[in-house]
Order: structure tokens, then C-alpha cells, then sequence
């Protein structure tokens, strides 16, 4: 099983989205390594397939393509391997069911992307400070 310790699995469809992600960590001096899956199928398949990976905290979308955010949440929490990983969901939805229903299935931490960058970066620094720096996580299975 690959191990990255401190790393981010950043689970983001939209390039610019995952762009202004990267460019508000980097720029919070948050330099650890970012894994990127563009749809829910490729996050499963790396956290759950032959070689997983073990992010300190996931950063997930709520609209996916092939699997959506709910559904990647709900497998992360039905896997032994998985369920104890932080997961934050990080969207622009602001529909309460969306808040409710990843409560209910487990979410850490549901935000919503803030509409300017300068929001979005202090907002993305303050998820990196907290979940890289300050949490501590359970050991790994």
C-alpha cells in the first residue's frame, strides 16, 4: 500500500477550480503533494483500488462526473480502509439537502467555495493549516 503522509487528494471536475486550489495553497506556503481525480470513478479507484493512496485530508466536489461527491463520500465511508480519512466537502453548492445529506453520511467539513479568489485563498488556507498542521488524524490501518 503506497503511503503519503500529508498529502491532499483534491477530487475536482473544473480546471480552474483545481487551478485557483493549488495556487491558494501554494501560495499559503502549503507545499505538500496534491493528488488530483477529476470524477468520482477515479477518486473510488484511488483510494479503494490496487494501489491506494492515503491523503491526510480529501478535498472533494460535490458535482462529479461518472460518480458524484455523495456517492464517493458514501464509499470512502463504507470501506474499512477509508472511513476514518478526512473528507471536506469544498463546493459551490449552497442547497441544504447537499449540507444535510454529506452530514449524514459522514463529512468532516462541508464549505463553500467563496466567490472571489482572495476569499477563496484564505479560506483554502485555513483548510490546509487546520487538516495539514493542526488535526491529528488516527493512525493507518
Amino acid at each position: 500500500m503506497a503511503e503519503q503522509q500529508r498529502s491532499i487528494l483534491l477530487v475536482e471536475d473544473d480546471p480552474d477550480h483545481e487551478a485557483l486550489t493549488i495556487r491558494a495553497l501554494r501560495k499559503s506556503n502549503i507545499v505538500n503533494d496534491v493528488a488530483i481525480a477529476r470524477d468520482g470513478e477515479e477518486a473510488v479507484n484511488m483510494l479503494l483500488g490496487p494501489n491506494p493512496i492515503k491523503p491526510q485530508v480529501i478535498l472533494l466536489d460535490l458535482k462529479l462526473p461518472k460518480l458524484d461527491g455523495l456517492e464517493v463520500l458514501r464509499r470512502i465511508r463504507e470501506s474499512d480502509t477509508t472511513r476514518t480519512l478526512p473528507v471536506v466537502i469544498l463546493t459551490s453548492s449552497d442547497e441544504e439537502r447537499d449540507v444535510v445529506r454529506s452530514y449524514s453520511l459522514g463529512v468532516n467539513s462541508y464549505i463553500r467555495k467563496p466567490v472571489n479568489f482572495s476569499d477563496f485563498a484564505e479560506a483554502t488556507r485555513q483548510l490546509g493549516m487546520y487538516w495539514l498542521v493542526l488535526n491529528e488524524c488516527p493512525p493507518k490501518p
